[in-house]
């Protein structure tokens, strides 16, 4: 079957022309013809388009080979060692608009390059959801882009609560620690994080499960909404976080960098420390990272108890490119002891900790000014080795990925003794991923691979919440694309199948689950469009069938653990998960004014959620453990459909270009084709948001200060009223309002070298008491004293980050 898919907008280049690029919108005017060939290598000048002053430190970088470069104080740039054909490549500096341009590299050539000053920045390279590298405005489904410059800029506790920045995305937390991402709705299992190529397996689908990876690592986040099984296969139905840290540094240099934050909330304060190097192809690059937090507050309920953590990180990778493409190893090692927030109080409504001879008692002030956890708490170590490789075959690529993983999450939860383990999952898991980039064959772009995981988890702790069990997974893909003048085709099938073996579920020495063995397998696969209508307006329809095995805690579950307030069971009569989502947007972006509107409809086969059991007599069913009553949840299936839209108005107006307004707005409605208890909402659907961001930004304030920012943000998150209440599952959530705001700017040296960069942020500064729909604190115990249910979220904080870059050349 012949898939249609979209290629990339191409541009060859002659060799015989020296060629210079100007950025402005899509129009390129070639000047000069005169210039020379140099063999086994790319190079030209950067220059700004007004003013033809060179331009320091843009960056040219070839995704697909990972290769890149700065451009030196002249403007001038040097890449070797690029493989023969069409590669994309990325032109950009902070301030400017982006040139993206396919080059053919058949012949190596001179190429000059004029950037314009940037008033809205409408394209990006992108990997995710694709088998190669492809602008953004070319593919049919929402992708958003966030880069390591958006982080320095925006406050968050951890690397996912900065997404919550992305229109229709949020994040389901259990305390300032632990956040995982909800894509349009969905969340746990239904959205894969990819890091580097690798599919990043934890226990994901627990509610105080974060994702491993250091934030201070990161270099670039793609989020694609909606389904992506076509690539990644099961548990990518509603999206794919692809965390990229692995990016060369420019050839023959020598990097450092040196960060710090602290946030007055809650004392946390990080040190990141990050090493690189590349000379003649070989390149490195190892961090290190540390980060400690108290208890943070909130107007309500002041200091929270135990929400504390410390969490050190370290890792890197090693590797050579060459004309043949790259081979890289990377490693990575992440320790978190994260604090479990029980919201005990007594009548009082004092927070209260356990203490040896089972009593209790106050919490004191030396409690929450502490940054090591108390009973109870959880120690999550994830550390992962992996090789990626990128090999040229004549004229195709091979792509190879293999992994391994292990993840260890410890629960502690007795006084007594201490060094006793409540729980303990040890999970050790092989990914893998082949691909075969096809060369273009009249235009058309291909791809074929296979990839999957070969998974192990066993139980070391007193007690277990999931069997013992081994898990092989398998996909086969096929993928191609071709643009036809303005239009952009895109499409591709993918086949899986997953073998789960569990062991019996054990409680002490009694079964309370039998063993079995459960395969499912299905088809998946998309078929989209994007065109170009105008110079100015972008048009984009996919439609896209997603799957999704159940996962091993939905099938096998039996048990209560720290951290929720339920006792939960498995189902192992659920089936595999099937969707059908048709997505559509328009964005129409001009020089001072972008607009943008996706919408999307998402229709789901058996899909699975847990609820509330009622017991015989009527009321909640409870479960006495350990002497607590805990209320008994199972899985279930239903047929549901999730409707949302997305909207963005962005204005620079002319003549102020310095000034930028922005207005996002998203909204979800999930709902039951049948109702339970006269309920039709599917439970924990994020509230609709509306922010607005004023913002100011300056390229040169004076000789010594450049990039300079201030903002001031307008957080509007709606009221939450439909909800999932049959048994008690779910509570209404009240609106508010949130007042942010920022500066920032970097310290340059007399040579425009960058010195340090500062950003300081304030979030919630009028200190809103405020409970966040999706926050699993809010269904704490009642404190008696003042009535009110669950913890409330962080107050007012404010914010410092400083970044220290170094360099130096090592062709001198």
């Amino acid at each position: 079957m012949r898939i249609f898919v979209s290629t990339l907008y191409t541009v060859i280049f002659s060799f015989c022309y020296n060629t210079t690029i100007t950025a402005q919108g899509n129009s390129f005017s070639k000047i000069n013809k005169n210039f020379k060939i140099v063999t086994g290598s790319f190079s030209g000048k950067i220059i700004d388009a007004k003013t033809g002053a060179a331009i320091e430190a843009a960056s040219i970088y070839i995704t697909d080979i990972k290769s890149g470069t700065t451009s030196d104080v002249s403007g001038y740039f040097s890449i070797k060692n690029i493989p023969t054909g069409k590669h994309l490549v990325e032109i950009s500096h902070i301030g400017y608009t982006s040139i993206i341009e396919n080059i053919d590299f058949a012949n190596e050539i001179i190429i000059n390059f004029a950037l314009s000053e940037a008033i809205i920045e409408n394209n990006a390279v992108i990997v995710t959801g694709v088998t190669g590298a492809t602008q953004l405005k070319k593919v049919p489904f929402a992708i958003e882009v966030m880069r390591k410059q958006d982080f320095f800029q925006n406050t968050s506790s951890n690397i996912i609560e900065s997404l919550t920045k992305i229109s229709g995305v949020a994040t389901l937390a259990t305390g300032p620690a632990i956040s995982k991402p909800v894509i349009r709705g969905l969340s746990y299992n239904r959205v894969l994080t990819i890091n580097d190529g690798v599919r990043q397996e934890g226990q994901q689908w627990g509610d105080e499960h974060g994702i491993e990876i250091d934030e201070a690592s990161v270099a670039k986040i793609e989020l694609f909404k909606g389904p992506a099984s076509i690539i990644y296969g099961s548990d990518a139905m509603a999206g794919v976080v692809n965390i990229i840290t692995n990016v060369p540094i420019s050839t023959n240099s020598l990097k450092a960098n040196i960060s710090s934050n602290y946030q007055t909330n809650n004392n946390l304060r990080t040190l990141n420390v990050n090493l690189a190097g590349n000379q003649n192809g070989f390149n490195w690059n190892i961090y290190t990272s540390n980060k400690a937090a108290e208890d943070y507050k909130n107007r309500y309920d002041g200091k929270v108890f135990n929400s504390k953590f410390n969490e050190h990180n370290y890792g890197g990778y090693g590797g050579f490119n060459g004309d043949w493409g790259y081979s890289h190893v990377l490693f990575s090692s992440f320790n978190l002891k994260a604090g479990l927030v029980e919201g005990k109080r007594d009548a009082e409504g004092y927070f209260t900790k356990k203490i040896a001879g089972g009593i209790t008692e106050r919490a004191n002030n030396a409690d929450f000014k502490n940054t090591t956890p108390l009973d109870p708490y959880q120690h999550i170590r994830h550390r992962k080795i992996a090789i990626d490789n990128n090999i040229k075959m004549g004229k195709n690529y091979i792509t190879l990925n293999i992994a391994y993983q292990q993840n260890k999450r410890e629960e502690f939860a007795n006084p007594d003794a201490p060094a006793e383990r409540a729980l303990f999952f040890d999970l050790k898991t092989i990914t893998y991923n082949a691909q075969i980039r096809l060369s273009e064959i009249q235009g058309w772009k291909t791809s074929v691979g296979i990839n999957g995981m070969q998974q192990n988890n066993s139980n070391k702790g007193l007690e277990q919440l999931i069997p013992d069990y081994s898990l092989f997974d398998f996909g086969l893909y096929a993928y191609s694309q071709k643009t036809i003048k303005k239009i952009t085709l895109s499409g591709g099938f993918r086949y899986d199948t997953r073998k789960v073996d569990a062991e019996n579920l054990l409680d002490g020495f009694t079964i309370k689950g039998t063993q079995f063995k459960k395969t499912f397998s299905n088809f998946s696969g998309s078929l989209g469009i994007a065109a170009q209508l105008t110079e100015n307006l972008n048009l984009k329809f996919n439609i896209a069938r997603g799957f999704r095995a159940p996962s091993i805690t939905e099938i096998a579950s039996n048990g209560a653990h720290e951290g929720t307030t339920r006792y939960e069971y498995g189902n192992t009569t659920l089936k595999n998960e099937t969707s059908i989502q048709l997505d559509a947007g328009i964005a129409y972006r001009a020089e001072h004014i972008s607009v943008g509107l996706s919408a999307f409809y998402n229709n789901f086969d058996n899909f699975i959620f847990s609820r509330k059991l009622e017991a015989m007599a009527g009321g909640d069913s409870l479960v006495n453990v350990s002497g607590d009553l805990l209320t008994a949840f199972k899985f279930d299936q239903q047929i549901v459909s999730l409707t949302g839209i997305e909207t963005s108005l962005d204005i620079h107006p002319h003549p102020l270009d310095w000034l930028h307004i922005l207005n996002t707005f998203s909204m979800v409605v999930g709902k039951l084709k049948k109702n339970i208890e006269g309920v039709r909402f599917i439970p924990f659907i994020p509230s609709a948001k509306l922010v607005t961001e004023f913002k100011v930004t300056f390229k040169k304030v004076t000789n010594n200060v450049s990039n300079f920012y201030t903002k001031f943000e307008i957080e509007n998150t709606f009221a939450k009223n439909n909800v999932f209440t049959a048994y008690n599952t779910e509570t209404k959530t009240a609106g508010y309002s949130l007042l942010n705001a920022g500066i920032g700017a970097d310290f340059v040296s007399k040579n425009n070298k960058t010195l340090f960069s500062l950003s300081a942020s304030a979030i919630n500064i009028t200190d809103i008491a405020y409970q966040n729909h999706l926050s699993r604190l809010k269904y704490a115990e009642e404190n008696l004293a003042t009535g009110r249910l669950g913890i409330f979220n962080m107050g007012r904080n404010f914010s410092i980050k400083v970044n220290i870059p170094l360099s130096f050349n090592l062709a001198k």
